[in-house]
């Protein structure tokens, strides 16, 4: 057990020091406002404010989390033993930075808080970021940072433990078109036949018409394959299907369809099955609700977990929405087009609602992959190679590695067979 003494005890705080010593570390935390409270105690102990006390473990405190509400931050990230860091914490303090401040900014998506001009479906583009800008997107600096304090911690308190986590490694697919021809109706097949007619797609149309003739499988329809991949590997593997009414932005076959719907319970019998919300179930609670109610109904099983269409997480109303249709966790935070760790950290985490200032039930499990950011390589080793290094540091932190594919990708074969390549992932990441 870890005694913090500080001035004030706030939800931030409290929010905070648990993240970093309770989950990532396994070390029971409490705090002290009382100066005679925290000088009796023979422990491990710590103190977080503007002044230390005698000669303690002292981390000097930014303003950040004894503050209310949203304020324009000066960011400056500096150097830290090789890992980038930000809130300086002065000579004084036993640590070089504030590193519950900085983890706060980055948990609590607190820039996504601030103005910034958002991408063309809504989103907080990646490049606001201060990772991005400062080049430490594909670096769990959150985790990183726990366990730099927690070996300055150990030299000061030798008894001190911590209770290890165990590295894990989930694989998503993301279904928001389970296929790409067949199980469409008269209308749209015919609909997407004009559309190749008009534009030349002649390896398209001969395509379409194989799968529609039955001389050839559909190319999305890889489910039971990837069923039978994730029997291979001791993971968590989750499918999240969206089962919405068609629009612009969302084009999956009908939720009436049985054919649909027999597969979406076919897959439930071997894997975790949740929803992968509509376009416009992120602005209309009503429509989440019944999306959420009527895959429930369909596998006979609560549904309590989401993904975001395209990712698209717009702090505190996505949160807020989702946990008033009684979502228990959500898979949505990380960037589709950038590898990396979106809030820094690669441990799931409860949402805090600055607006509020409270923590909320609604977990978050941040992904670090998402299969869009893999495209641009053109070749095998050039993917390996970058995920490699996101492994390797999530391994060092035992962290979660979340990876987020699509059946669509899987299906296709453009330079790299995306399938075979998903196993060998699967297989080098896994363990």
């Amino acid at each position: 057990m870890l005694l913090i003494f500080t001035h004030k005890i706030t939800n931030r705080l409290t929010y905070t020091a648990k993240q970093l010593f309770e989950k990532i570390l396994g070390i029971e935390v409490i705090f002290t406002t009382k100066v005679e409270d925290f000088i009796k105690h023979t422990g491990p102990k710590l103190t977080y404010s503007k002044q230390s006390l005698q000669n303690e473990f002292f981390i000097r405190s930014n303003d950040l989390l004894f503050e209310q509400g949203i304020n324009d931050l000066d960011i400056k990230v500096g150097d830290w033993d090789g890992v980038p860091c930000f809130f300086s914490a002065g000579e004084k303090s036993a640590i070089p930075y504030d590193i519950f401040s900085a983890s706060f900014f980055l948990l609590s998506r607190y820039e996504e808080y601030l103005p910034h001009v958002k991408d063309s479906v809504g989103r907080f583009p990646a490049k606001e970021s201060v990772a991005y800008q400062n080049k430490f997107l594909e670096l769990p600096v959150v985790d990183l940072w726990a366990h730099k304090l927690f070996e300055s911690l150990q030299e000061r308190f030798p008894d001190l433990k911590n209770s290890n986590r165990n590295y894990s490694c989930t694989p998503i697919i993301n279904v928001t078109a389970s296929h790409c021809y067949a199980l469409r109706g008269l209308a749209r097949s015919l609909g997407g036949l004009l559309i190749d007619l008009g534009n030349f797609r002649i390896g398209k149309i001969i395509q379409r018409m194989s799968v529609l003739l039955g001389f050839k499988k559909d190319p999305y329809d890889n489910f039971y394959e990837l069923v039978d991949v994730h029997k291979k590997f001791p993971v968590k593997s989750m499918f999240f299907f969206q089962f919405a009414k068609h629009s612009a932005h969302d084009k999956n076959i009908s939720p009436n369809n049985n054919k649909f719907r027999y597969l979406i319970k076919s897959v439930a019998d071997y894997s975790i099955v949740s929803l992968s919300t509509s376009f416009l179930s992120s602005t209309d609670k009503q429509v989440l609700k019944e999306e959420k109610m009527q895959l429930a109904n369909l596998i006979n099983r609560p549904i309590n977990y989401s993904r975001l269409r395209y990712n698209r997480v717009n702090v505190p109303m996505t949160y807020r929405n989702l946990i008033e249709t009684e979502f228990t966790d959500d898979f949505s935070m990380g960037y589709t087009h950038e590898i990396g760790f979106r809030a820094g950290t690669c441990t799931p985490f409860h949402f805090y609602d600055i607006n509020m200032e409270v923590r909320q039930p609604l977990k978050v499990h941040p992904f670090a992959v998402h299969d869009y950011a893999l495209q641009p390589y053109k070749k095998r080793e050039e993917i390996f190679a970058k995920m490699d290094s996101i492994y390797k540091v999530v391994r060092e932190v035992n962290g979660g590695l979340i990876m987020v594919f699509s059946n669509e990708l899987l299906g296709s074969s453009h330079k790299i067979d995306w399938m075979e390549l998903y196993q060998s992932l699967l297989r080098r990441y896994y363990v």
